[in-house]
């Protein structure tokens, strides 16, 4: 095997360096963006899952007020 000046044996040579970089910047990517969406969408389905559940609030208040004039 021949190494580049500077290059030791044992090393990875400097493309798949910067490829394995490439790679793992990709998948940190990916792994942020699955986590976000999963993030949103929980929230999406707390805020439905409150809004079936239970009345907004004030809106009972309201209703009491008008009924007392």
């Amino acid at each position: 095997m021949v190494f580049a000046p500077g290059e030791k044996p044992g090393s990875e040579p400097e493309e798949a360096k910067l490829q394995n970089a490439s790679k793992q910047i990709v998948q940190n990517a990916i792994l942020r963006a699955v986590q976000q969406v999963s993030r949103e969408s929980r929230r999406r389905e707390a805020r439905a899952s409150d809004a079936r559940g239970s009345p907004q609030r004030g809106v009972g208040e309201l209703t009491k007020k008008h009924e007392k004039k």
